[in-house]
């Protein structure tokens, strides 16, 4: 095992603990998590629920719709047919689609439509299939919204983000292939790397193993189930359904080595920032590429009615996260960006603190510390000791290290400035070697010996 890894598994000892804290704290319906290095998966959990009117907890085997990830499928299939000589990046709409020859929209490229890149209109003139107010389009609805407004700006113009456009490209597919889309994605790409909890689009044979999907609280403190749906001739934009162990094991095979499904040259390509998005993010072959602090992922984000969902892939690392959601305001992008501060945060290089030279030494430091203001964690990461906010949606954004001064004394040594740095810890332990309380500009119990009193009162001078 190499040092990366054990400090990644520090780090997500306590991203369990966090996360199951945040479910309690910023109350959600649910939330999967799977996290994979190197093809191992390290972790592999579920909080909250699948179903709220039937009382059943939401479990690793839950399957979610995962949206715009679907996008993630198709660019893989793209590449595999380039690969086969079946279909070129700089073929045109017009040669595949026949019906749209001639059009405002004939001549964008498979790379523009495969980037967002082509100017095309994002999801129609009148696109409620995402309210559920209608059924999402079928081939036919599709190809006569394409050719009545399909085009919108100049392509190679701006980063416009585009459903019909990725739709376009599973019937592109399916020219190239001669196989339905559904069919060609799930032979070249589902068996091939044997994901048995993952497919193209709504499985009513499995209708019974989907998480519950429920509105956001914008409305009212009341969250509403949302019926699953079809999404028909736009799977290939956001049809998809898996469960965040199949996703980490799939984005594994973007990592260059693995070749079960494309090669490294075709990675490349996908890989490449074509579209950008933000300063800090872009868009390549059905990838978004992403820029957090020295570390860059690719992955992508998915929202369908019901489920938010969020899935990065450090490749240099081999790593893999996801986070599926099952509200309109789940916070899969939050928790999944907390998850990846944590893991840099113990695996990042630091000049050396003053540390005891064995791992037990440590542990006896660590726990939950109360007092009436909060909670602090004090959590061994990647063999560093570091004083962690269980309450903030980035808690290692806010981390202070902590270094070991003596048997029952801890020094602050980093964290924000303006705050408690080179103050001392003082811890008092029982006559068993249990935590007591400590002592660091306040008095702090851990957390299974504080009460809250019926009233705070003021205190009396003695």
């Amino acid at each position: 095992m190499t040092d990366d890894v054990k400090a990644i598994k520090t780090a997500l000892a306590y991203a369990s603990k966090w996360l199951a804290f945040q479910h309690q704290y910023n109350p959600y319906v649910g939330a999967q998590v799977a996290v994979r290095v190197d093809g191992e998966l390290l972790m592999n959990e579920a909080f909250g629920m699948a179903d709220i009117e039937n009382d059943i907890a939401l479990t690793t085997d839950h399957l979610f719709r995962i949206a715009s990830h679907s996008k993630t499928f198709t660019g893989i299939a793209i590449m595999q047919l380039v690969e086969a000589g079946k279909l070129r990046l700089d073929d045109t709409v017009g040669q595949h689609i026949p019906e749209l020859a001639g059009s405002g929209i004939a001549d964008v490229t498979v790379r523009q439509l495969a980037s967002h890149m082509g100017g095309v209109i994002r999801d129609g003139d009148n696109a409620d299939w995402w309210e559920l107010g209608k059924p999402f389009p079928n081939r036919k609805e599709l190809l006569t919204l394409a050719r009545k407004h399909g085009k919108v700006l100049e392509s190679n113009v701006e980063f416009k983000y585009s459903n019909i456009g990725f739709s376009l490209l599973g019937v592109i597919i399916e020219h190239a292939s001669g196989m339905p889309y559904r069919d060609y994605v799930t032979a070249n790409i589902v068996d091939k790397l044997g994901l048995k909890d993952t497919g193209p689009d709504l499985n009513m044979d499995r209708i019974d193993d989907y998480a519950v999907g429920y509105s956001s609280r914008v409305h009212g403190p009341k969250r509403i189930p949302i019926d699953h749906i079809d999404t028909f001739e736009e799977s290939s934009a956001t049809g998809f359904y898996a469960t965040a162990s199949d996703l980490t094991g799939y984005f594994q095979a973007h990592i260059s080595g693995d070749t079960r499904l494309i090669t490294d040259a075709s990675k490349r390509t996908m890989q490449q920032k074509i579209g950008e998005s933000t300063e800090i993010s872009w868009y390549g072959i059905g990838l978004v590429i992403e820029k957090l602090g020295d570390r860059t992922y690719i992955g992508h984000s998915g929202g369908y009615p019901g489920h938010i969902t969020m899935s990065k892939t450090d490749v240099g690392r081999k790593l893999s996260v996801s986070v599926l959601t099952n509200t309109n305001d789940g916070p899969a992008a939050v928790l999944c960006a907390g998850i990846l501060a944590l893991i840099e945060l113990a695996v990042s290089p630091k000049a050396p603190v003053s540390q005891p030279g064995k791992p037990r030494d440590l542990k006896k430091f660590e726990g939950r510390f109360a007092t009436l203001w909060g909670l602090t964690d004090i959590v061994n990461l990647g063999g560093r000791l570091y004083a962690l906010a269980p309450t903030l949606d980035d808690p290692a954004g806010m981390a202070v290290e902590l270094e070991v001064t003596g048997e029952n004394t801890l020094k602050r040594v980093g964290g924000p400035k303006g705050g408690s740095r080179g103050e001392e810890i003082v811890y008092h332990f029982d006559a068993k070697g249990k935590v007591s309380k400590i002592e660091g500009g306040h008095t702090m119990l851990p957390v299974d010996q504080f009460t809250l009193p019926e009233r705070v009162t003021r205190p009396t001078r003695k």
